[in-house]
């Protein structure tokens, strides 16, 4: 990632189909989980939570991301 990402910009991420668009929902610094999957995310070592279109989550280091 060149830029950092913030609440609401609009990314890109490499998906099991190629790529995916959505928007950032939070910066995500604590263990959590989404869809039965643990998200390992910390203080120092943070994740984003982003949301597909059409309404899927997931959570991506920082460097998976792209700004649109």
């Amino acid at each position: 990632m060149s830029e950092k990402v913030s609440k609401g910009d609009r990314v890109t991420w490499k998906s099991h189909g190629g790529n995916a668009h959505g928007k950032v929902v939070k910066k995500q610094t604590e263990p959590t989980q989404i869809k039965g999957h643990k998200v390992a995310a910390t203080k120092a070592s943070p994740q984003f939570i982003v949301e597909t279109d059409d309404g899927k989550r997931a959570a991506h280091k920082p460097a998976a991301l792209t700004k649109d």
